[in-house]
């Protein structure tokens, strides 16, 4: 009798330990400010959280040497500028493979290098065709170095910009003028296994439909969702709805087996007077709640049960970047490691899924109101998504990330799912059968 226990004791042990880890959970860990820590402590930090990934916007030797042996996984990035020459020299792209990765790997465990960034915000159309031929190269570079074969992946970031619209999300396509870049693109990605990387963002959507409603829908609050005409599947909050409208995109292409990471989400937690929803309260209620929705395993209404890889924006605040005060106020941490807000990421925090209440803004800045709740909710009408929206400026000339894995009807699907009544009274059952 005690030894037909043991597997199930070994299935609980699991269980505990997947239920506690994020592996779709990773961070962005951007360079540009004067007043961080050193990369060391950064390490030490990531590793006392529940990431299990972080995203780079380039190939620091500090940071990555810093990232050895501590299992985390890193993307990895070749500037925008760097472009060019990875795309008109082999010889540049195997001199940066051999710079960049080879004396770090297998210690710092990258996993994906990332070739430019949001390259289409730019509207280089030159810049644009060398993408392709550079990601290739890379590629080429890792096989002479026996990084190939899936070991190191390689692949480039998208704005959400890239789509023609995203109202509904089951229609959305990308915009024509980027149609056959993106078909070489995503010809790449399958036959590669990489992942189409991309940048949604609820907070800039907001910024162009500021009902209290539409604060609930970004913030995966109590609201009254909405419908997509064509598919009639109902949406609960704007995150899985530009999701699925860049799956809608990638199937209208042919490319629905094509792995989604998100490379960048987020939301300030402060602004200019004109960025209506910079908050701390709503800073937090958008991770935590994020966060608790891919933990869940319930995946997005058009991919039922698939978690996307998902790259929060971002570990710090990055007080040399221009553009809005936004821009500057993405931090979960503070240059002296403490968190900003909690959103239970420390591995001795137990998580609250517990939703946070949105706040309203007032004009013109947005000071905390009365948060909406399910009954004061207006109808929104028609339920008319926003066009997705990249923030200007947003990490030009960095960037990218890591690929999504489907996990429904799986172990850790499963263990996610276990309370902690529920793990005692398995403990319960398993002691009256020893004894």
């Amino acid at each position: 009798m005690v030894a037909s226990v043991y597997p199930l004791i070994l299935l609980f042990l699991s269980c505990l330990h997947l239920s506690k880890s994020q592996p779709f959970l990773g961070v962005n860990y951007g360079l540009t400010a004067d007043n961080l820590p050193p990369p060391s402590a950064s390490a030490k930090l990531l590793q006392s959280t529940t990431f299990q990934k972080v995203r780079l916007y380039g190939s620091d030797p500090a940071v990555i040497k810093a990232l050895a042996n501590t299992g985390i996984e890193i993307v990895i990035g070749a500037s925008n500028g760097d472009v060019p020459g990875l795309a008109s020299d082999p010889s540049f792209a195997r001199s940066w493979v051999q710079t960049n990765v080879v004396p770090y790997y297998p210690a710092s465990k990258i996993v994906l290098i990332a070739v430019g960034n949001e390259i289409t915000t730019f509207g280089d159309n030159n810049l644009m065709s060398q993408l392709l031929p550079a990601m290739k190269n890379v590629q080429s570079a890792l096989e002479a170095a026996s990084l190939g074969g899936g070991k190191i992946k390689v692949s480039t970031v998208h704005v959400m910009s890239v789509l023609a619209g995203s109202d509904p999300p089951s229609a959305a396509v990308f915009k024509p003028e980027h149609a056959d870049i993106l078909k070489g693109l995503l010809e790449f990605n399958s036959e590669t296994g990489s992942p189409f990387a991309v940048n949604p963002y609820p907070f800039f959507a907001y910024q162009d439909d500021r009902r209290p409603e539409t604060l609930a829908y970004c913030l995966f609050q109590a609201n009254p969702g909405r419908v997509d005409p064509k598919s009639n599947l109902k949406y609960m909050n704007m995150f899985d709805a530009q999701v699925d409208a860049v799956y809608s995109a990638l199937n209208s292409m042919g490319f629905k087996d094509v792995e989604i990471v998100v490379a960048e989400t987020g939301w300030p937690y402060k602004g200019d007077p004109d960025e209506a929803g910079a908050t701390v309260e709503n800073a937090r209620a958008y991770n935590k709640n994020l966060i608790a929705h891919l933990k869940s395993g319930s995946g997005t209404p058009l991919m039922p049960g698939r978690v996307i890889d998902t790259y929060l924006f971002a570990l710090y605040d990055e007080n040399l970047k221009p553009g809005k005060g936004s821009e500057r106020a993405f931090g979960l941490f503070r240059p002296d490691l403490t968190m900003t807000y909690d959103i239970g990421l420390t591995k001795t925090t137990t998580n609250n899924q517990t939703s946070m209440a949105p706040v309203s803004p007032t004009t013109p800045r947005l000071p905390p109101a009365a948060a909406p709740t399910r009954q004061t909710l207006p109808a929104p009408p028609q339920m008319i998504l926003p066009s997705p929206v990249t923030p200007s400026d947003k990490n030009s000339g960095q960037t990218d990330v890591h690929n999504s894995t489907p996990r429904s009807a799986s172990l850790a699907h499963i263990c996610r799912s276990l309370s902690i009544s529920t793990s005692m009274l398995f403990l319960s059952v398993l002691y009256a059968l020893i004894i």
